[in-house]
């Protein structure tokens, strides 16, 4: 049964409506999928009634999160933010000793584009644009992420061509995808991903007899860690900017 507010924004058209779970991404902090799990747990209101998955709203409408009004933000910001190792990456786990939300400060509420394990270390990109984050997260995109991996023992040849094939995971019961893959010196190597499986990385060297001893990520798509330290951020901007979202929204 659809409410009257619902019903009266539906006899104006279509025009100027917009999906709600886009509404929430715009406004920063969430992507669209997460905005759904919300809608779902009844934690949205839109104009003081709980908001339905799959409704429209205008920008008139007064969306509320819990207590909390919101507004999309017109302006929409990416930092370029270098994970320390022993930082976790979830905004709120009860097991970590150190949360990102715990070392990343920045005047606007922003939220991560692909997550980086405890143990690794490197780039994330942080934003507030809910649709960049969902093309960034699309498997089936290709999108392109860099890392330097170091060993604690030789790595062969034979394991590097092994990974650059796609190597089976037993526990996960997939097969990598082909990747770039550069010997850097007898322990260490660049390796050039276009999907994230669950610490894939580490999973392919053990698969191979090897251990990782340092894992850091180097870029994303176009935007790198450049001269960022553990801790440290900058704004991305410019062409760099323009370019992350071509590359990002380049297949859709």
């Amino acid at each position: 049964m659809h409410s009257q507010g619902e019903s009266d924004r539906n006899a104006g058209g279509t025009e100027g409506l917009t999906r709600l779970n886009k509404y929430l991404a715009s406004c920063g902090g969430v992507s669209r999928r997460e905005a759904d799990e919300l809608i779902r747990q009844g934690l949205v209101t839109v104009n003081g009634e709980t908001a339905e998955p799959g409704m429209m709203v205008r920008d008139t409408d007064k969306v509320k999160l819990r207590d909390k009004i919101l507004r999309p933000r017109d302006s929409k910001v990416v930092v370029a933010y270098y994970k320390p190792v022993g930082v976790t990456t979830t905004k709120s786990d009860p097991h970590a000793k150190v949360t990102l939300e715990d070392v990343f400060h920045y005047p606007v509420r922003l939220t991560y584009a692909g997550r980086l394990d405890r143990d690794s270390e490197g780039l994330l990109l942080m934003t507030n644009d809910g649709d960049l984050i969902n093309a960034m997260m699309r498997g089936s995109a290709g999108h392109e992420k860099e890392y330097i991996v170091r060993t604690r023992s030789r790595i062969s040849d034979a394991a590097l061509q092994q990974m650059r094939k796609g190597i089976w995971l037993k526990d996960l019961e997939v097969k990598t995808k082909p990747c770039r893959i550069e010997r850097l010196g007898e322990y260490t190597f660049r390796i050039v991903l276009t999907q994230g499986l669950n610490r894939q990385i580490r999973r392919m060297c053990r698969a191979v007899g090897a251990e990782v001893k340092t894992l850091k990520r180097v870029r994303v798509l176009n935007v790198t860690a450049g001269g960022l330290k553990p801790g440290m951020q900058r704004l991305v901007t410019g062409d760099e900017l323009e370019e992350l979202y071509r590359e990002a929204f380049q297949n859709e």
